[in-house]
């Protein structure tokens, strides 16, 4: 009986159209051995409709675990599989890039259980490289089922995009990974599920600690010398922690002062790592990175950089409503806030669902100048401050605003922004400067116009933005048009400076010219303004991988414009739940050193 499957199988593999490349074993080699074709000539595809199906009748006719899916991401990859008849639990292995020819296993905890399939993650990887996992189900001994193993193709592997003020001289990487993509010389790796957040140990060279705030806390003292990986799996909430150390926002990670690099990453693995019912404060934090996450329902700021904050990177986090407080903050407050003479930080790849405020940039109280980059962030259908920006100076590119409800990025205080091809789609004030041009339908009615704020204006220079699906009630007014009711001083060229004479027409206030002087500003490379939704929504784009686990589609013709909160999606919010089971073999979840 088996010999007839493989032959019905392979049948329908030679008659394949479709190069998508098949998943061999050692049976399936042995087999091909058999009938006289060797290992070394297949070069097996299936069309695209029988591919599954024909994949899975063939490795189950010989016993092998069935690969559903594997694919490389950023600095990451991972595979999912169909569960194997009589496997207790399932090592995982990983080989090229840093692992050479010789496959190493992963960590326990990132081999985990969904019910209907299992899914193994590996983090850490060199980028511009291919991987390949070799997945091996075990017994009720642990004892490797190896006849059943089975190796994925190749799988690329790209590198995070590392431009922006975080990085700016900054050789070393910020948080626990280096610039290569891999871990720094001493990281501890914790990882954290909703049953162990309470438990989960982390041995420091300060000594060893229990919780995962206790072991954030430790930090505080300045007296702890390795880095720190914190591996977010599944769906961790205020509930679950061992305490918080922010009573007002939920997880803080705090330094003694931000003069010495704390060297933490807060990382999710996989497609379905969530914050949820609380949000994270970073105070007098240097070298601190927060990615692949999502947060839901938090306290009041989703992520608050609040006080006196150098060097930290927070990029591909999914950012959802907040606790509704009413008013203003009937979404939540802040989604990213950065504030508190916070410097050389950069936000990116960001998915912003329906904020309310999506970015606080700055107070009053910075001494500056304080060099902030946003770029390839999904603004989807949210309100307002994006960003928002009091003092600081903020380069601003490659970000898609998709249907914005209320404005762009506003400019006040001082402010300087250099708004650099962005795509505007149905945003009808996609900048504005405090007191002046769109903010006050171009001066006609300063006393009762809706003003964004009522301090003194900042500055904006434009260059290569693009506005599309423009309704009536579009308003953007360069100097060129208006030299006194302008909403941006609009360039040809990105080289080209702002003139003192432009000045703000509240208070004055001119632009710094930051992005011209190459003794303040970094090397990027920018994408094509057109292509820039292509990007940010791609495969690689905003948010956590894959675009998460959360499904929502927004619906243009009603939402384009809509402030109010979306009860559905709110809902949907609040009574989200992961769907994973657990870690298979229910191994410990404190390692140090993994993959």
């Amino acid at each position: 009986m088996r010999g007839k499957l493989f032959v019905a199988a392979f049948a329908l593999l030679l008659t394949a159209q479709a190069q998508i490349p098949f998943v061999k074993g050692k049976v399936i080699d042995q087999k091909l051995t058999e009938i006289g074709l060797g290992t070394d000539s297949v070069s097996l595809t299936f069309t695209a409709g029988i591919q599954q199906a024909a994949k899975s009748d063939l490795m189950v006719a010989f016993g092998q675990v069935v690969v559903t899916e594997a694919r490389g991401w950023l600095e990451s990859a991972y595979v999912t599989f169909s569960p194997y008849p009589t496997a207790k639990s399932y090592h995982v292995y990983v080989k090229g890039g840093q692992y050479g020819d010789s496959y190493a296993r992963l960590d326990a905890p990132l081999v985990r259980n969904y019910g209907t399939y299992g899914r193994a993650d590996a983090v850490g990887l060199l980028p511009a490289d291919d991987y390949q996992f070799r997945v091996v189900p075990t017994d009720v001994d642990d004892r490797e089922i190896t006849s059943a193993a089975t190796e994925t193709a190749l799988l690329n592997v790209q590198a995070y995009n590392r431009d922006g003020f975080a990085h700016l001289n900054y050789p070393d990487g910020v948080g626990a990974y280096q610039n290569d993509g891999t871990l720094k010389p001493g990281t501890v790796v914790v990882y954290v599920t909703a049953s162990t957040a309470k438990t989960v140990q982390a041995p420091l060279s300060s000594g060893k600690f229990t919780g995962l705030q206790a072991i954030l806390t430790a930090y505080q003292k300045g007296n702890v010398t390795n880095p720190l990986a914190v591996r977010i799996i599944g769906c961790v909430s205020a509930e679950d922690m061992d305490a918080l150390g922010s009573s007002s926002e939920g997880i803080q990670i705090k330094g003694k002062n931000n003069e010495k690099p704390l060297n933490i990453t807060f990382e999710g693995i996989g497609n379905d790592a969530t914050i949820k019912n609380m949000g994270f404060l970073v105070r007098n934090a240097q070298s601190v990175e927060l990615r692949n996450l999502g947060i839901l329902y938090c306290m009041d700021d989703g992520l608050s950089f609040d006080t006196n904050n150098f060097h930290c990177w927070a990029h591909h986090i999914d950012f959802f409503y907040g606790r509704n407080k009413g008013g203003d903050q009937a979404k939540g407050d802040g989604s990213l806030d950065v504030k508190g003479n916070s410097r050389y930080m950069t936000f990116s790849y960001c998915h912003f669902w329906d904020s309310g405020k999506s970015s606080l940039c700055g107070m009053k109280s910075e001494t500056g100048p304080n060099y902030i980059t946003y770029h390839h962030n999904w603004f989807d259908h949210s309100d307002s401050r994006h960003p928002r920006v009091r003092t600081m100076t903020v380069h601003v590119y490659n970000n898609y605003y998709d249907g914005v409800a209320k404005y762009g990025a506003g400019a006040t205080t001082g402010s300087s922004i250099f708004m650099d091809r962005n795509y505007f789609r149905n945003t009808d004030k996609p900048m504005m400067i405090s007191l002046q041009g769109s903010d006050t339908k171009m001066g006609t009615d300063l006393k009762d116009a809706p003003t964004f704020s009522g301090e003194a204006g900042g500055s904006i220079k434009s260059y290569g933005n693009i506005f599309a699906e423009q309704s009536a009630n579009f308003r953007y007014a360069t100097y060129q048009q208006n030299p006194v009711e302008f909403d941006a001083y609009e360039v040809a060229d990105p080289t080209e400076t702002v003139p003192a004479t432009v000045v703000s027409k509240s208070g004055g206030n001119t632009y710094n010219n930051f992005d011209t002087d190459p003794q303040v500003m970094y090397a990027y490379s920018p994408d094509d303004t057109s292509n820039v939704p292509a990007v940010v929504t791609g495969w690689l784009g905003a948010g956590r991988m894959g675009h998460g686990d959360f499904q929502w589609t927004f619906n243009n013709v009603t939402e384009d414009r809509n402030s109010a909160v979306i009860s559905a999606l709110s809902a949907a919010v609040q009574n989200y739940q992961s769907s994973l089971i657990g870690i298979f073999g229910d191994t410990s979840t404190q390692l140090s050193g993994g993959q």
